[in-house]
């Protein structure tokens, strides 16, 4: 590569980091505070929650990488084409295509990172999330040990206890049971022990009472107990997806016979093939980013007023194409044959950048033809 190649490239790479950084650090922010919200309302430690947010990044870069890559390419013409740099490379005879070079080669080390984000990291991700969600789902304890605090942990099921000790005892236990239809329970007691039986686990309560109450006549029955044990293993759904998901496959493994990979996770030939070519699609939207973003500003040219129209207008074009991408997935979903449409955004943008690369080359071509036609 030229010099000019390296000084620009190295200028959009810096440029691509930061503006990669701060957006990430903002999203993950904003799904941190969700996250750590639900974990610690469940029980769970810091340690699960930095787990949970570490395994979702992978999924979190891949949408911020093409913004990024916009991102860094407009800031960069725009300082070069205020700073002259570009203008006194046009008047030495270079051209916009010339120009492009450095950028094409910047989306291209952006492609290549999301790339190994699809194709490896993120499937990898997803899968471990998938099973310490599972993991968590099922940990009884864990949703259950948490004083002064009305707890949930399945559907019509209300748990309480007002303090736990060093030795396990949880005291003042209140456990409401509204799962059998017309028929509701409450249990109260002065202390209790959760003891682990095998895969189950049962709440022992000790001095207790228990109040039934029966919708359909209204009738209140209670009843006094010294101990009392309750089979709490069935608060919490211990179903597990009994297939792979897609998404949590790396693209290695999908290179595999689709109608094994049907039976194996369940879902049709088409969500395959969108989760397939969506992975080959997305390197490939980053590329057409930042072009797009170099491309609008050489058409625009330099103005001592700046190059906002131009952004806002680059920035239409990319929401634009990315709004297309987000219509024909459903297509393919439907249809695995037209796996081709995955292609068409950037297929549209690749056309575009080419012709804003011909005008920025050819700014008075239009000038010229009319002169053309006025002329005898």
């Amino acid at each position: 590569m030229a010099k000019f190649d390296r000084y620009m490239l190295s200028q959009l790479l810096v440029l691509f980091g930061f503006f990669a950084l701060v957006l990430v650090a903002l999203f993950w922010i904003n799904r941190a505070v969700v996250l750590f919200d639900r974990l610690i309302g469940d029980g769970q430690s810091a340690l699960v929650f930095l787990e949970f947010a570490s395994l979702g990044l992978p999924k979190l870069i891949t949408t911020v990488l093409p913004i990024a890559a916009f991102a860094g390419a407009v800031y960069v013409t725009n300082r070069m084409m205020s700073e002259s740099e570009l203008t006194v490379l046009q008047s030495t005879g270079t051209g916009p295509w010339r120009l492009a070079r450095p950028v094409l080669a910047y989306g291209i080390c952006v492609a290549l990172m999301m790339s190994i984000l699809t194709h490896i990291l993120v499937p990898l991700a997803q899968a471990q999330l998938n099973q310490r969600e599972n993991e968590i789902s099922q940990n009884v304890t864990a949703r259950l040990l948490t004083e002064g605090t009305f707890l949930h942990p399945t559907e019509k099921v209300t748990f309480y206890t007002r303090i736990i000790d060093a030795d396990g005892v949880l005291r003042d236990v209140f456990l409401s049971d509204r799962r059998t239809p017309n028929e509701g329970v409450i249990y109260t007691a002065a202390e209790a022990y959760l003891v682990r039986n095998g895969d189950g686990t049962t709440l022992i309560m000790v001095d207790g009472l228990a109040q039934r109450l029966s919708n359909i006549d209204k009738r209140l029955a209670t009843a006094k107990f010294r101990d009392f044990s309750f089979d709490i293993s069935a608060l919490v759904d211990k179903s597990t997806s009994g297939s792979q998901s897609i998404g949590n496959i790396t693209t290695p493994d999908l290179m595999s016979d689709w109608s094994n990979l049907e039976k194996r996770t369940g879902t049709s030939a088409g969500v395959i093939a969108e989760e397939y070519h969506s992975r080959f699609a997305q390197p490939l939207f980053c590329i057409i980013a930042a072009m797009i973003g170099f491309s609008t500003l050489m058409v625009g040219g330099y103005s001592r007023f700046g190059v906002w129209r131009e952004v806002v207008i680059s920035f239409g074009l990319l929401i634009t194409i990315d709004g297309i991408r987000g219509v024909l997935v459903d297509p393919v979903r439907s249809d695995a044959s037209a796996w081709l449409l995955m292609y068409v955004p950037s297929a549209i943008g690749f056309i575009l950048v080419l012709a804003m690369l011909w005008q920025a080359s050819h700014p008075n071509w239009l000038r010229r033809l009319r002169r053309k036609e006025v002329a005898p």
